[in-house]
């Protein structure tokens, strides 16, 4: 009888998780936002825009501006942010899923939805490398990249887009399987070094390979994550040349600060910073992010699921610390977690312009911050509350069930 009982529960709650669209053929839908009182785009070069009105049709943003200057009518949902916060949606660009909104790691179910709560309405695999038994010969791991991909496609847990389908290279792997697994949808590559490739020419020959057919790669960086995995160092991930350097500051253990300069000086690839890595190397990369010039290639993730369980609010954690430690303005860490990796990564999310998704996340300054406002409070370490997160023009969640209670909350007033 339990077993019947637990089974009916885990139904209810995918039934509960899964994307709620709005029917086909029920007209154009229009959602405008209004009253928002703080207005963070997502671009390095204008992180606050002049605005307190973002209009979505069918899920795309049509008109961002004052509400006396965009055409609000026909709206079919409104929004009042009563002066809360819009951001674009988070993007956590280092997650490793398996199946559904199960994670074997943490043997929990649950977690993509709990990471909607946090704000993140994208997420990106660096590798299903948690999957029990998971297929190391060729012709398996092709397979399983490509059900991977396919799988989140076609489900999206609380509507969160997770752009999974990334197999770990191995040895043996020839130019013809990276044009496979392109011919069939797949555009990620795992981290580069947690499979039997991990020296740094055989890497840079498949690297090519995938960048050849758009495929985008990561590789591993620091010492070693999970059994299989191993050290890899400046010199491996410089010489393999891939798109991203996953965990930069260690999953979990960092390399040395000479190395990691090393990296930031001797490559242009996207420099990732995760929940679940050094917090003082993070610091220490953006030190040098910044020397250089360089803040756009500074992207976030969390690496999670992982041994340190799973953290749906490390993408907030990780905007605060940079914000707090790092001495960069709190508008532009949540660029880092937001456009930079929309466009390192080419998704059509992650900045507020006319014609990209309707992603957002609506925040305030958490009750009793010492903040004065969102910027301020975030500025000083404290996580903001989240209020609100639509994707795809759709209110998905109200009021966070994990973030600290925020001090406003927006609301649906017409529907």
């Amino acid at each position: 009888m339990s077993a019947k009982l637990d089974g009916a529960r885990v139904a209810r709650e995918y039934r509960h998780m899964a994307a709620e669209e709005p029917a086909k053929g029920a007209g154009p839908q229009k959602l405008v936002i209004r009253n928002i009182g703080l207005l963070l785009s997502g671009d390095l070069n204008r992180p606050i825009l002049d605005a307190d009105t973002v209009v979505a049709v069918d899920g795309r943003i049509a008109a961002v501006g004052r509400e006396k200057d965009v055409d609000i009518e026909g709206a079919t949902t409104i929004v009042d942010a009563h002066g809360t916060t819009l951001a674009p949606g988070l993007i956590d660009s280092h997650v490793h899923p398996v199946a559904g909104d199960w994670t074997p790691r943490q043997n929990q179910i649950g977690w993509i939805d709990s990471f909607l709560h946090g704000g993140v309405t994208t997420m990106i695999s660096a590798g299903e490398v948690h999957m029990p038994g998971r297929p190391k010969d060729i012709v398996g791991l092709k397979a399983m990249a490509i059900a991977s991909q396919r799988m989140f496609s076609a489900f999206r847990p609380g509507g969160v887009k997770l752009h999974a389908g990334a197999p770990v290279i191995e040895p043996g792997m020839v130019e013809q399987d990276f044009a496979d697994l392109a011919a069939a949808g797949v555009k990620l590559l795992g981290e580069v070094g947690l499979g039997g490739v991990k020296d740094g020419a055989g890497a840079r020959e498949m690297v090519a390979w995938a960048r050849k057919y758009g495929i985008q790669s990561t590789i591993h960086t620091g010492g070693p994550s999970i059994p299989g995995s191993g050290l890899i160092g400046a010199d491996v991930v410089l010489e393999a040349a891939t798109d991203v350097v996953g965990h930069i500051n260690g999953g979990h253990t960092a390399l040395p600060d000479a190395e990691i300069r090393c990296i930031c000086e001797g490559c242009k690839a996207g420099l990732e910073l995760v929940h679940n890595g050094n917090e003082r190397s993070a610091l220490y990369t953006l030190r040098v992010a910044k020397e250089l010039g360089e803040l756009e290639r500074v992207i976030l993730g969390t690496d999670s699921p992982a041994g340190s369980g799973v953290q749906p609010l490390g993408i907030l954690r990780m905007v605060a610390l940079l914000a707090s430690l790092g001495e960069v303005p709190a508008e532009v860490a949540f660029c880092f977690a937001t456009g930079n990796t929309a466009r390192m990564r080419d998704l059509d999310c992650g900045l507020i312009e006319v014609g990209r998704a309707a992603d957002f996340v609506l925040m305030d300054k958490a009750q009793h911050s010492a903040g004065r406002h969102l910027l301020d409070s975030v500025a000083l370490g404290d996580l903001p509350g989240v209020g609100m997160t639509v994707i795809d023009g759709i209110v998905r969640t109200g009021r966070s069930r994990n973030t600290p209670p925020a001090g406003r909350v927006p609301e649906i007033v017409a529907a």
